[in-house]
């Protein structure tokens, strides 16, 4: 038996990583919807990706660019996002690697 002590230390928050978390993204990697609330209380729906067994969300800038990228280089297999700013000045720069 497990008790509410050694439960409280065992527990981790479940979390969201960003795909720009990882070095390496597949441009096969299977996209995912979810659902979260903001700290307002306010629902909204997201993309992600699981990578060893976390899941990285996809901001949908992400997707605008990679369609775009794809649209000129369809045979492309990993690719890395770059992040500048923060909060609502955040940019997401994709990046082709092969």
């Amino acid at each position: 038996m497990v008790n509410i002590t050694e439960s409280a230390r065992a527990y981790e928050p479940r979390q969201t990583l960003n795909i720009v978390d990882l070095e390496v993204v597949r441009t096969d990697a299977e996209v995912l919807d979810g659902e979260g609330t903001d700290a307002d209380g306010k629902s909204f729906k997201y993309k992600y990706i699981i990578v060893n067994e976390k899941e990285h969300r996809i901001p949908y800038t992400v997707l605008e660019q990679l369609k775009s990228i794809l649209s000129a280089k369809p045979g492309l297999k990993t690719f890395q996002v770059k992040k500048t700013g923060t909060g609502m000045g955040t940019r997401y720069q994709v990046i082709t690697l092969d």
